[in-house]
């Protein structure tokens, strides 16, 4: 299983903003966190984000995230609406 960080101040408050938001939203990133490729509609980015993966935590929350197979993380870019990919 994956552990989910960050690695910024700002993905961070975004992070727990959304965390604390909804309640569905920490067993969406259990899910998460078996299988970062798959879960949740879980795709790579394109463009200026190519090496990301976005997923969605509800119907206007995405979160934008990194892969560390390594390290087994999940590394938090950004979360919020879809103005996360601007």
């Amino acid at each position: 299983m994956y552990k989910i960080t960050t690695r910024s101040k700002k993905a961070e408050k975004q992070f727990y903003d959304v965390l604390n938001s909804r309640e569905s939203i920490p067993e969406k990133l259990e899910k998460l966190k078996r299988d970062p490729r798959k879960e949740l509609d879980a795709h790579k980015l394109k463009g200026k984000l190519k090496g990301k993966w976005s997923c969605s935590l509800g119907s206007d929350i995405r979160i934008v995230y990194e892969i560390d197979d390594e390290n087994k993380e999940i590394v938090v870019v950004a979360v919020g609406s879809h103005k996360v990919y601007g």
